[in-house]
């Protein structure tokens, strides 16, 4: 009897253990806006924003009722309140609005004086529990104006969450926020202290400049306290575009609107809200951020990531990690998946520190290059983004069969998951609080399949394995801190679901009462409960009286399991597999339900507890110390240390506790193990010295020194010797370091665009490479061996990781078929392709301002490829080839050419016409050329010439009119706006035997050169010997002048050459063995230093002695006897000068631009100075001297240190100019017109006699104060004009004038015939004299089309209503690459960006606009018929210009 009673007995219990879920449904009538549980309660809120209702749950949604005293069809928005799960605020589409403190239990009104903005989340709220009423709310204010509005955004503040009267806080907002709005970002700013993005006008349309958009902040709600946050840049804080606070950073971004800038997008990131640092990404070009082109993503406590489009056009990104403060980037990831809204394949591990799913795309390439689709793969870090690998697929599937293919090969079988670009739930993608269980859709191969091709996934321990657990896609979600695993099917309509309660090893199927096509499935936010909620829309097949077409199913797994969890039932997880166990000093683990476990958690509202286990120190834990840099594994000194006062007291021998160099990261635990920040004993002479001092060092070098370069935008410097070594120094030449000394260097390249990188080139089939300025080297395997046929080795694009290799193939052995092979790499020389054999330069199309195809490669290539390329002649020409598609289809442009290079927006190339003569072809995108006409007495038949830097919309050309064997000498010819038509600037410019020319323009103003002519062609022609004198040009080339000489000398004495005949000359380019030595610096407006003489022709350079210009080179004066090597520091507060005629051991230094000179000994034995150098920008105080002693085969590197001489920082006052250390100056002041170039400019220059540290301070912008009428100094002479000797224009004779032009292709309404005159391109002067205007004539347009044109014009408008609204589309920000900064949910109104009643005020003028582009459209399709020539641009400035010569091929 007792026996039955234990069998019934447990048959009972097993019976109640097997029981299966419950579920409730509740329909409605349309899918939510929004869906929500009030965090750590049952209660939850249902948004139908297409009827304007909402209800209510007090029971985790299985039961719903309106909310009661919301009016129906009022609700616009309900927002819930994160820091205080009592309060929800209902806002409608006017100025009454409903809030509930009790969880939507009971709601009341408040008013406020205006209407919502359009913007994501209006309301920005106070993470102080304390200061829980504490709200921003942002609204739009209109004011009627006709049928249209002019409408701003405002902003105001409750402190009683709506229960007091709402008081105005800033009007022409776009953002405010609270500093504590974050429970992450932690500092001890003030309790109110407010953030706002506004503008600093008022606007009568609604639009405002980009430029009075400014970060605003306030500590007493804008009353008394309004500043203007300056960011570190003082004026230049302005184009602010959003703020938001990310995790412990907060975050701002601006467009950068100083000149020259092509409107790249700026971050800058504060942790204490009152330092400011820009974020500095590692390619000082490619990473420019550019608005809609990136998005700051999903980032730690201890770093920012941001991922970065860096190819326009693109939805590929590269994804950047920050250091601990959020300023200096490191490179993570590159070719991301994004989509066009911005949003990246970027997930962290909910809870989990160190580890990330991304989302990579494998063929970036062909998408890029072709057009292609994307092919995805799937990566996973286990240490903050460091390295990556592939997902581990599964073995089996989840019926237990073997895959397809072979894990163990990753490259094409790993797993792939779908991601942030294509969510299917609500939340996170992969994971939730539930400790270390993730989930995901996706199939295992080489790359991810769509999504209806995919199937179900789980890991259990944070991603490093995964398990098939369901066949197709299914929609997930996590339950009882991960006890419960739910799926439903999500390819189509199903009637029931899955669930598991042992991790996923095991999985049970559930009916439902209603046939469904799953939309959402959720839980409460931190997943420990074990109620669902499954948002299914209902076919009408399926729909019945009570089932509509939405329903809510509740879904209730409490009666699953009758036990609760007891201790036993944990276990301890270690989140991160045992090679990368510890992440800042700790081990991370949980207390986790067993897998096997038959029991429920049941802590509801409570979510896992982080333990953290401390590990001992390593090397990883520590970073460099302030002041020492990381050079390889090593942390060394960038020069001498900071001490306090009184330390070192001048006493011999005496000693200081110093840096070892490295500090702990801060927020690393780790203990014990390797300790390396412990001070140590240094001697007193390594600590900085005293103020007022001055100290060198020497460091000495084995053998000569051939190649000496800084990196652009750094305090590394990097050496080549002749024995074929390099030498770096991270600190300016204070210590010095040899990189691989078992290697054999033949050179190094900076990267021409990324100011990060170099490249170290070996004489085998090995190079070093570093992205972060010599802090790391790398060594990869090259394509070939360096080339030994003169070609660069390495060409650089835009694109950072895009290089060209140029190298030696089949030439070891007797070398019969040795030629020149370039090669092309797109991930920094990781892996290579092939471009072309047989070349003798390639080099990517793409340049910084030359817009042409990014893939496309162009190639010098010789057209028989057989045979040994050292022997080729004249008989196997160079043919000009461009392949596109990484020279994957390729055409030939030119059968013979000499050469051909890049100058910023013209691609220039020498082509050998068939008549054996030389011609110039320019391009603008490298498909369609133009040719260049040259005066009938000049063309470049049996000529050289060099084509010149440019920076003033036209291109300079230098033209050698001197014959062989006479000296060489030319004509500078400049071209038209448009690089086609050259006119003659100059005669008998001189040039050396290399091509180049005595031509230099200034930096820092345009349009100011200075050259040297040969005096006396005539007798050179005859005796060889060749007499110059110096000119000067202050308007591009138009007039040229000598340069007037100083009245006294440098000793105060009268020069011997006083007569009219004297001048000022100067030696120029040709005579300098380093070119980068140049005569202004880009620091410094209007300073030059050259060495000449004062006479009627320059005098040999050791006859020479120094000159300085303060003034653009309107005047002179002689600042020291003899010729001296002399070299910018400080923007100019500090001039440095050796002799360079003779060994010394002194140099010369000025405080005050060369009025006095102090002198100052480094050696006792003397040495021969070669250079004197400086970082590029002139800006240190710390020179290195290089050069060699006397009788001694190696060489010298001195360091000589000037920081100490002051520390007094000089002051700039933008907004008080004359009160400060600087002081406007303009070059007008010194020449008779006040104009240059149209215009009167200012510029900051610091007083000559202040003693202070301009340092790193941002540079003051240049001010145009007048715009001036035009006068003859604005014009020059047209094509086929030269000046005479009255300065007028004439015509050459023999020649034509150029016909007419009555294109009026930029819509002017009259055209002018053409006179001897054009206007300067560069010129920006209005009205006035145009003596370039001939007769007038009435332009083709309006007057001259019939009634049936502009009918038809009129009807254009609505057959491109589609096109509008795509604009509009993408122009809101909804479309490719929106800048995404997380909590930023609005965009200012920027007139570059209009707002919605911006549009309807301007519809008139927008149907206009749109029928005139039509009209542009069709004639753009009908001109080409006729004109074979296209418009042309400038040519600025290009280091890559190289000399095109005819005798080359000689």
């Amino acid at each position: 009897m007792i026996l039955r009673y234990i069998w019934a007995l447990c048959s009972i219990l097993l019976l109640v253990v097997a029981q299966e879920p419950e579920h409730t449904i509740t329909s409605f009538n349309n899918l939510p806006a929004n869906l929500f549980f009030f965090d750590d309660t049952e209660s939850a809120i249902f948004h139908d924003s297409i009827e304007g209702n909402v209800y209510v749950s007090g029971d985790e949604g299985k039961s719903w009722k309106l909310a009661e005293d919301v009016p129906r069809g009022k609700a616009a928005m309900v927002i819930e309140h994160p820091f205080d799960n009592k309060y929800a605020f209902v806002l409608t589409d006017s100025t009454k609005h409903y809030r509930t403190e009790d969880r939507g239990k009971t709601w009341r009104s408040f008013e406020l004086p205006i209407q919502p903005a359009l913007v994501a989340r209006p309301l920005s709220f106070h993470s102080n529990p304390k200061k829980y009423g504490y709200i921003l709310y942002q609204g739009t204010s209109c004011d009627r104006i006709g049928w249209g509005a002019v409408c701003h955004d405002e902003t105001y503040y409750t402190k009683e969450a709506f229960a007091d009267e709402p008081r105005e806080l800033l009007s022409e907002t776009s953002r405010c926020q609270f500093a504590h709005s974050s429970v992450d970002f932690k500092h001890d700013a003030h309790e109110d202290l407010i953030f706002c993005v506004a503008f600093d006008t008022s606007s009568n349309t609604g639009a405002h400049a980009l430029s009075s958009s400014r970060l605003f902040s306030s500590t007493d709600f804008f009353t008394d306290d309004n500043k203007v946050e300056d960011l570190g840049i003082g004026k230049n804080s302005r184009g602010v575009v959003a703020f938001a606070i990310v995790s412990k950073f907060a975050v701002v971004a601006l467009k950068d609107l100083s000149r020259g800038s092509e409107g790249e997008m700026l971050l800058y990131v504060t942790v204490d809200t009152k330092t400011w640092a820009k974020a500095q990404f590692p390619h000082a070009s490619s990473a420019k951020l550019r608005e809609n082109a990136y998005t700051i993503v999903e980032s730690t406590t201890h770093s920012l990531a941001v991922d970065v489009v860096l190819q326009d056009r693109s939805t590929i990104g590269t994804l950047f990690v920050s250091n601990s403060n959020g300023t200096f980037f490191v490179e993570s990831l590159k070719d991301t998946n994004r989509n066009e809204m911005g949003f990246v394949d970027y997930e962290r591990l909910y809870g989990i520190e160190g580890i990330g799913l991304a989302n990579v795309v494998a063929n970036a390439k062909d998408v890029e290059g072709r057009g292609s689709n994307k092919q995805i793969k799937s990566v996973i870090t286990f240490d903050d983004g460091s390295s990556w690998a592939p997902l581990r697929a599964p073995t089996t599937d989840s019926d237990g069969r073997r895959i397809s293919c072979n894990p163990a090969d990753t490259d094409i079988c790993s797993l792939h998951l779908h991601s942030v670009t294509t969510p299917h739930n609500f939340g996170r993608i992969f994971s939730s609080p539930a400790p270390g269980v993730a989930m995901g859709v996706g199939s295992v191969g080489e790359t991810l399949n769509s999504y209806e091709e995919s199937d179900t996934f789980v890991s259990t321990d944070a991603g490093v394995t995964w398990t098939m657990v369901r066949r197709d896609a299914h929609k997930y979600e996590f339950g009882d801190q991960g006890s419960i695993l739910v799926a439903i099917n999500d390819e189509e309509g199903t009637d029931s679901l899955s669930y598991s309660l042992d991790l996923g090893k095991t999985w049970k199927s559930y009916k439902l009462s209603v046939k469904v096509r799953a939309r959402a499935l959720t839980t409460l936010p931190d997943s420990t409960s074990q109620k669902f909620l499954l948002l299914g829309q209902v076919a009408r097949a399926d729909q019945t009286k009570d089932i509509k077409r939405v329903v809510i199913v509740y879904l209730d797994f409490s009666k699953t399991r009758k036990r609760k969890c007891t201790d036993s039932d944990f276990e301890k997880w270690y989140v991160r597999p045992a090679k990368t166990e510890c992440l800042m000093g700790h081990k991370q683990w949980y207390s986790r339900r067993k897998s096997d476990a038959d029991c429920y958690v049941g802590e509801k509202y409570k979510d896992p507890v982080e333990h953290e286990d401390d590990c001992e120190c390593t090397d990883e834990d520590y970073e460099c110390d302030y002041n020492f840099v990381r050079n390889g594994k090593e942390c060394i000194a960038v020069g001498p240390e900071p001490i306090p006062a009184g330390v070192c007291t001048g006493t011999p021998d005496q000693t200081y506790e110093g840096s070892s160099g490295y500090r702990k990261i801060p927020g690393n635990t780790c203990k014990g193990g390797v300790t390396k920040d412990e001070k140590i004993e240094k001697p007193c002479s390594q600590a900085q010295p005293a103020e007022g001092e001055i100290i060198h060092k020497i460091s000495e070098f084995p053998s000569q020194i051939v190649q000496h370069a800084y990196f652009k935008d750094s305090k590394t410097i990097l050496v080549r010797l002749d024995d074929h070594s390099i030498w770096q120094s991270s600190g300016e030449g204070y210590h010095w370091q040899q990189l691989f000394p078992k290697e054999r260097f033949l050179a190094f390249y900076h990267h021409k665009y990324s100011s990060d990188r170099a490249y170290l080139i070996t004489d085998t089939e090995m190079f070093y490479y570093t992205t972060d300025t010599g802090t790391s080297w790398n060594a990869l395997p090259a394509p070939s061996s360096p080339n030994t046929f003169g070609a660069p080795v390495l060409r650089f694009h835009p694109y950072s990781d895009n290089l060209i290799w140029t190298g030696n193939k089949d030439c070891s052995g007797n070398g019969q078929n040795c030629h020149a092979a370039a090669d092309y790499s797109r991930d920094n020389g990781r892996k290579w392709y092939p471009v072309e054999k047989y070349v003798r330069n390639c080099a990517w199309t793409k340049d910084t301002d030359l817009e042409t195809d990014p893939n496309e490669i162009i190639c010098e290539s010789y057209r028989d490829k057989k045979g040994s390329q050292r022997f080729f002649d004249i008989d196997n020409p160079l043919e000009l080839v461009v392949g596109s598609n990484f020279f994957a289809t390729k055409r030939k442009m030119f059968d013979q050419v000499v050469g051909f290079a890049k100058f910023s927006e013209f691609l220039v190339v020498a082509e050998m016409t068939q008549k054996r003569s030389l011609g110039l072809q320019v391009s603008l995108d490298g498909i369609q050329f133009a040719s260049g006409q040259f005066p009938p007495s000049m063309h470049p038949e049996t000529h050289a010439y060099t084509v010149l830097e440019s920076s003033t919309k036209s291109l300079f050309l230098h033209m050698t009119m001197s014959e062989t064997p006479a000296p060489f000498w030319g004509n500078i010819l400049k071209s038209n706006s448009n690089g086609t038509y050259f006119g003659v600037s100059i005669e008998n410019v001189n040039r050396n035997d290399r091509g180049y020319v005595d031509f230099e323009k200034m930096i820092g103003i345009d349009g100011i050169a200075l050259i040297n002519i040969v005096s006396n062609p005539g007798e050179a022609t005859v005796s060889g010997n060749k007499r110059l004198q110096s000119r000067i040009t202050h308007n591009d080339g138009s007039t040229w002048k000598p340069l007037i000489p100083p009245k006294k000398d440098s000793q105060g004495r009268n020069y011997d050459c006083d007569s009219a005949k004297c001048a000022l000359h100067i030696h120029g380019y040709t005579e300098r063995t380093d070119p980068r030595a140049t005569y202004s610096t880009p620091s410094v407006v209007g300073l030059l230093m050259a060495v000449g003489n004062v006479g009627e022709t320059l005098a040999p350079y050791k006859e020479s002695d120094t000159f300085l210009s303060r003034d653009a080179g309107f005047t002179w004066e002689e600042v020291h006897k003899d010729a001296h090597l002399w070299e910018f520091g400080d923007s100019g507060s500090i001039l440095v000068m050796a002799n360079d005629e003779e060994p010394t051991d002194h140099i010369l230094f000025s405080t005050n631009e060369g009025l006095n000179w102090r002198e100052y000994k480094f050696t006792d034995e003397k040495m021969r100075i070669t250079s004197i150098v400086t970082v590029p920008s002139d800006t240190s105080r710390k020179f290195i001297l290089f050069g060699s002693y006397m009788r001694q085969i190696g060489s010298i590197a001195v360091q000589v240190d000037f920081s100490s001489l002051t520390t007094k920082q000089c002051v700039l006052n933008v907004e008080d100019p004359g009160h400060d250390d600087f002081e406007m100056w303009s070059p007008s002041e010194e020449r008779s017109e006040r104009c240059l170039f149209g215009r009167q400019t200012l510029y900051h220059r610091r007083v000559r006699d202040r003693n202070c540290v301009v340092g790193d301070q941002p540079k003051a912008e240049e001010k145009t104060v007048l715009t001036c009428p035009c006068s003859k100094v604005d014009f020059e002479c047209e094509f086929n004009y030269i000046k005479d000797k009255n300065d007028e224009c004439v015509l050459v004779p023999g020649t034509t004038p150029l016909p007419d032009d009555e294109s009026c292709k930029n819509g002017e309404d009259y055209w002018y015939e053409r006179t001897p005159y054009r206007l300067i391109p560069y010129t920006s002067c209005e009205g006035g004299e145009r003596i370039d205007r001939g007769t007038r004539h009435v332009c083709p347009g309006f007057r001259s089309k019939s009634g049936w044109f502009w009918l038809f014009m009129l009807m254009i408008p609505f057959a491109f209503t589609a096109l509008v609204a795509y604009y509009y589309y993408r122009r809101s920000g909804l479309a490719r690459g929106t800048i995404r900064l997380p909590g930023d949910g609005s965009r200012p109104s920027f007139n570059t960006s209009s707002g919605f009643m911006d549009t309807l005020a301007s519809v008139p003028w927008f149907l206009i606009g749109i029928g005139g582009i039509a009209y542009e459209w069709v004639t753009s399709r009908v001109e080409p018929l006729f004109s074979s020539r296209r418009g042309y641009r400038n040519i600025p400035i290009d280091e890559d210009a190289r000399v095109l010569r005819f005798e080359d091929e000689d």
